[in-house]
């Protein structure tokens, strides 16, 4: 595993569950980070332009904000911070624009402060990924299609749901359901 370049450089965790950021704060900072916590994008925002983080761990869901955002502003105020998206709701279309946004990485819940730490100083890809034998399944594939739908309406319920001729209420239990293992 790689060590920071800097000595205690900047780190922004974004999350909404507070004992799981007290949790990795501890872990980080040990690590020789100095770890800064938001749990929503405004107060995230702040921090960032208080602090120049170099690195950021950003939960994907901060409540029923998007930590998409967060990464395009963290991007917008300085390209060269590493990003980790981090979540348990993991899909292939959001990890598609996590790094479109400018995310370095982007893993699945739980991971741990060494995985977290190796990823944020993972810059390259790794052509040793193995890829899965089996197609995904039809639940993981409705997922999967569920947060497409989502992301091309920019995170609105109501406008996936009505696109997908769907009631809105069916749509946001269909999404709060953690997805299918493959």
């Amino acid at each position: 595993m790689n060590t920071p370049l800097l000595d205690n450089p900047h780190l922004l965790l974004i999350d909404d569950d507070e004992t799981f950021c007290e949790v990795l704060k501890n872990a980080l900072t040990k690590r020789n980070f100095s770890v800064f916590i938001a749990h929503d994008v405004t107060s995230g925002c702040r921090v960032a332009e208080e602090v120049e983080p170099e690195y950021a761990v950003i939960d994907l869901r901060i409540g029923l904000e998007s930590g998409l955002e967060m990464v395009k502003q963290l991007i917008a105020l300085d390209s060269n911070t590493q990003i980790v998206m981090l979540t348990g709701f993991a899909s292939i279309a959001t990890a598609v624009e996590a790094i479109k946004l400018g995310a370095t990485h982007y893993l699945t819940k739980p991971a741990n402060a060494d995985e977290i730490v190796t990823a944020l100083y993972k810059n390259e890809g790794d052509t040793s990924v193995s890829i899965n034998a089996n197609p995904l399944s039809i639940k993981r594939l409705e997922w999967e299609h569920l947060q497409k739908v989502l992301m091309r309406h920019e995170g609105n319920i109501s406008a996936a749901a009505r696109a997908l001729n769907m009631h809105r209420r069916t749509l946001q239990r269909k999404l709060d359901k953690h997805p299918v293992r493959e």
